[in-house]
């Protein structure tokens, strides 16, 4: 995207909210995003322990 969209975007986004409502929709976006952040290190964090028990059950059985 370029500046010039951004721009654009927010020019809507102000028209349709107002300048009042910004900063909590700002709030409820980045809590949003955080959650979604979160929830994605939770599922690498599984699958990463998933593959490590998984190598050393393999480990284990081929000696």
């Amino acid at each position: 995207m370029g500046g010039s969209e951004i721009l654009l975007i927010l020019f809507f986004i102000i028209i349709f909210f107002g300048s009042k409502k910004i900063p909590e929709l700002a709030r409820g976006l980045g809590k949003a995003m955080r959650e979604v952040k979160d929830a994605s290190n939770d599922i690498k964090k599984e699958i990463r322990d998933s593959a490590s028990s998984i190598k050393d059950d393999f480990d284990v059985t081929k000696q």
